[in-house]
């Protein structure tokens, strides 16, 4: 039986494509950075399948958090 997991590299590319594209002022390294410290944080997870959902949320939180605070 074939095993119906998530994709997780699949998943996390396409993260960095969604939040790239809609955060098109944000440079794409510095959404592929945020992506994967997300994504360590949630590394020690027992249950993998919600895990690319839950990194996109809070990723999405620090990309608009970031985009309001002053450079």
């Amino acid at each position: 039986m074939a095993d119906k997991g998530v994709d997780e590299e699949g998943a996390f590319r396409d993260i960095v494509a969604r939040l790239t594209a809609k955060y098109p002022e944000v440079p794409a390294n510095r959404v592929a950075v945020i992506v994967g410290d997300v994504r360590s944080e949630l590394s020690t997870a027992k249950v993998r399948d919600f895990v690319p959902l839950l990194a996109e949320q809070e990723a999405k939180k620090r990309i608009k958090k970031e985009r309001k605070e002053p450079k």
